[in-house]
């Protein structure tokens, strides 16, 4: 197959806990093209139907056969946007995935959660859904009086005290929803609590919708302390043989902007493969991923990820090695976002701010910092990591004097207020420091 081809009948196929058959790439709808050519979020963006109805047919046409929509996507504008798309092809065609996304305390109650429901039926033209969610799991919230309300208060609220869980179990039965189940998203501690109402047989959960990606898996709470690492969500689904629906395989976009040194390794293995690909294989690559869902507000994007998909490559031990020594590296080693504006000089202590930052991140994207566990001492590639090493800390000395490189930044503060970009500036300089005494100790 060449590059350029978009095949039109090798989708990878998973089946859900009915048999059927769910495209493997999933068609997430947070975003849609507008007329002015953006990607639909803001209130005063109309939505581009005809390019929409363009995307899903084609989506259609090569394999993806489920779409993913919730009250809120597009402003409040995807679920009818979707609706008008989907409409026009035959039912048995497509299956639509959606949300009781009563987040805000006035549609906690059993009449406003109801009015949720039955609106996504009417704005999706359909008589069922395919997938309906509990949306937003393990999420808090705020009274009135600005007073934070727990996550697991909040999960009682919506879903229990006003009978709309027990009311979905209901549309089940009577097949008004063929498949129930939640997304997830902030504290553990609901996730583990509605899993284990399985577990007691009160209720089952026909898939779960959780974020997921090779930097995720294992390296989550490094990102955002909230966060859980997908192999956990994804190994106590498995072990309930409950379908997962993945979410931001991208890690919002993330992925596909990796540091030059990264994208070389990538590229090294396989020179036609686009970065983002990766991802997509990674994400879909354990058995009980039932489809990963991707916003695909442009054609290019839409296809790449049909060629990821037809058919999907599971990743071997060597790939998954990468992939895990690129999410360790963009994990601990992040890049500072300076822009050089210098707004921060002069610095009362004499530091280089900008400098430093510079030199930092220079290094970053030229690989200098990678580090590898796994090869010999004798190693080609471990022997250019300690050059990378060495180069790092000589063109440190280079570029900043001694007196003015991090290790001399005392936490003042001044710089704080003038940083455009809110950088927390003492913090990073101690974070770089802390690296720097590691490599002159021999220990990264």
């Amino acid at each position: 197959m060449s590059l350029g081809e978009v095949p039109t009948d090798k989708m990878t196929m998973r089946e859900n806990l009915h048999g059927e058959k769910v495209s493997l790439l999933g068609y997430g709808c947070m975003r849609f093209p507008t007329l002015d050519g953006e990607s639909g979020r803001e209130q005063d963006q109309e939505l581009d139907q005809e390019a929409i109805n363009t995307l899903v047919d084609y989506a259609i046409g090569h394999g993806v056969n489920l779409f993913d929509t919730a009250p809120p996507y597009c402003k409040g504008r995807s679920q009818q946007a979707v609706g008008i798309a989907l409409s026009r092809h035959k039912r048995e065609e497509y299956y639509v995935s959606t949300k009781l996304s009563n987040f805000a305390m006035p549609t906690w109650s059993r009449e406003e959660s109801m009015k949720l429901y039955h609106n996504s039926m009417k704005e999706l033209k359909v008589d069922y859904l395919d997938y309906y969610m509990l949306h937003g799991i393990g999420m808090s919230a705020r009274d009135a009086a600005g007073n934070e309300i727990d996550a697991m208060e909040c999960n009682k609220r919506r879903f229990f005290d006003n009978g709309m869980l027990d009311f979905l179990c209901e549309e089940r039965e009577k097949g008004r929803i063929h498949n129930l189940g939640f997304s997830y998203h902030g504290d553990i501690r609901v996730f583990d609590y509605l899993l284990s109402l399985q577990d007691e047989g009160k209720y089952h959960w026909d898939h779960v919708l959780i974020q997921h990606n090779y930097v995720d898996w294992n390296h989550a709470k490094l990102l955002n302390e909230r966060n859980t690492n997908s192999s956990y969500l994804y190994g106590e689904l498995e072990k309930r043989n409950i379908p997962v629906f993945v979410m931001e395989p991208l890690l919002g976009g993330q992925l596909v902007n990796l540091n030059d040194h990264a994208v070389e390794l990538l590229k090294q293995r396989d020179p036609q493969a686009s970065v983002a690909s990766w991802a997509f294989r990674f994400a879909g690559n354990q058995p009980r991923i039932l489809t990963v869902l991707s916003g695909m507000t442009y054609m290019e994007h839409l296809q790449d990820n049909i060629r990821t998909y037809s058919p999907h490559k599971p990743l071997d031990d060597s790939e998954l090695e990468l992939l895990e020594e690129i999410a360790d590296v963009y994990a601990n080693f992040k890049t500072v976002p300076c822009t050089g504006c210098k707004y921060c000089m002069p610095c009362p202590y004499g530091i280089d701010i900008p400098g430093v930052f510079a030199h930092y991140n220079r290094c970053l994207n030229e690989g200098n910092v990678l580090k590898d566990t796994s090869l010999g001492e004798d190693s080609e590639l471990k022997r250019d990591f300690r050059k990378a090493r060495r180069a790092f800390l000589v063109g440190y000395d280079r570029a900043i004097p001694s007196v003015r490189q991090a290790d001399h930044c005392i936490g003042c503060g001044h710089c704080l207020q003038e940083c455009p970009q809110g950088i927390d500036i003492p913090g990073q300089m101690v974070r770089i420091n802390d690296y720097v005494e590691e490599l002159k100790r021999g220990e990264v």
